[in-house]
């Protein structure tokens, strides 16, 4: 049996302090935790697709995934830090992110490089539009750091979009 010191440490709150009220960081770090959990999604599938492409323009294709991942997946160790820095909590498992993505999987056993690109740029725009409303909840809780680390990667995902809407265009 463990003793009470242990027991209380394990039990004890994180207390991380922060100058954001309650509310704020209950509400702007549960943001970040399900936006956390976007991100990876889009990463493992942005992966996928990556190792998964083929055909004429498999090379152009597989380095161009595999940089806008590496973009994706360096965002992760940020959103969930920010959680952490204004006293909230965050991810803890796979089954977490599965329970709160709101970017969907793809499991299919083959789509064409045309249609990997084209749900990319979906999912990015999505993931634009899921960055916002948690800009706009940083903004109603006077949050302006994380407001403004959110206006970064919303640039970064609009560039990831207009590369992927660029390569997907067809000629006339």
């Amino acid at each position: 049996m463990p003793d009470n010191a242990a027991r209380n440490r394990k039990l004890a709150p994180l207390a991380t302090p922060s100058d954001l009220g309650t509310n704020a960081v209950k509400d702007i770090a549960a943001a970040l935790t399900t936006l956390l959990a976007d991100v990876f999604s889009l990463y493992l599938k942005t992966k996928n697709f990556h190792w998964h492409m083929s055909g004429p323009h498999f090379r152009d294709y597989h380095l161009l995934l595999d940089e806008q991942a590496e973009q994706i997946f360096a965002m992760t160790d940020d959103v969930a830090e920010r959680a952490r820095k204004i006293g909230g909590t965050t991810l803890r498992s796979i089954g977490h992110i599965s329970r709160l993505q709101r970017i969907p999987d793809n499991d299919a056993d083959f789509v064409t490089p045309e249609d990997m690109l084209a749900e990319l740029r979906e999912d990015n725009k999505q993931l634009i539009a899921l960055m916002r409303q948690t800009h706009d909840l940083c903004d109603e809780h006077n949050d302006v750091a994380t407001a403004s680390l959110i206006e970064n990667w919303i640039d970064e995902a609009e560039r990831r979009t207009w590369f992927l809407f660029e390569t997907t265009r067809r000629e006339k």
